[in-house]
């Protein structure tokens, strides 16, 4: 599933298309996707792991699930959840889920829960995750209404960075390794981002898919965790388990 940065990149992708007009919809997506013809694109936003399409009163809210994928300019030979053609252009999305939000999407977000946007809010993070002391703190990292874009591979770096084991309960963990973990997702998520674009993103990878800890020596441990059962990579020696 992509992460937030992933997204990010998609819309910096797409930018050719904002203020065209989309002459030509198609696609099996289950929406009434004609609605789509002849109309306007205002802007492309994100919000965590959602790709949103902005027209003058709805938008069109792309979340590309484990395996969606998406093309510019190509097509693939399966058929498309949605294709847009445009008079310098086309755009394809594929293996994907697709609704309409109806009115401003500025009322059906909280921006200030989306790691990467301008408006993050770290306290309001605290604030959630002060809600939630008996969650452990790989479920919590993975909570899209509190760390909006963060996926696993980040939830993985970032409790590795901090030197919290994954099993943690939220409400164990020290406030200074709290506010830490919230200042890294973010951090981390503009690293990831510009890494990505770079093409070497796993080559900095300290934890995820690893199999030894670089501050130990020590093998790292693989396991699916939390209630959300995600892949977990830790080390027992160096990340502390607060329970």
């Amino acid at each position: 599933m992509p992460e937030g940065p992933s997204i990010v990149i998609l819309k910096e992708e797409v930018e050719q298309f904002s203020g065209q007009k989309i002459i030509a919809v198609s696609g099996n997506a289950a929406i009434d996707i004609q609605r789509l013809q002849d109309q306007t694109i205002r802007s492309f936003k994100t919000w965590g792991k959602n790709f949103l399409i902005c027209f003058d009163d709805f938008t069109v809210k792309i979340h590309l699930l484990m395996f969606g994928t998406y093309r510019i300019n190509e097509r693939k030979e399966t058929t498309p959840r949605l294709s847009m053609l445009f008079s310098n252009g086309e755009l394809n999305f594929y293996t994907c889920s697709i609704k309409f939000l109806e009115g401003d999407v500025n009322l059906h977000y909280d921006w200030s829960e989306d790691v990467m946007n301008e408006n993050w809010d770290p306290e309001n993070a605290k604030k959630n995750l002060e809600k939630v002391p008996n969650v452990m703190i790989c479920d919590a990292l993975l909570d899209q209404d509190i760390f909006s874009g963060v996926g696993n591979i980040i939830k993985n770096e970032v409790l590795y960075r901090c030197h919290i084991h994954p099993e943690s309960l939220v409400g164990k963990i020290p406030k200074d390794k709290i506010d830490e973990i919230i200042d890294e997702s973010s951090v981390y998520s503009f690293e990831f981002l510009k890494w990505k674009k770079q093409f070497e993103l796993k080559k900095h990878w300290l934890a995820h898919t690893k199999k030894t800890c670089l501050r130990c020596d020590l093998p790292l441990i693989k396991k699916y965790t939390g209630k959300k059962k995600r892949r977990s990579f830790f080390c027992t020696n160096c990340q502390n388990l607060y329970e």
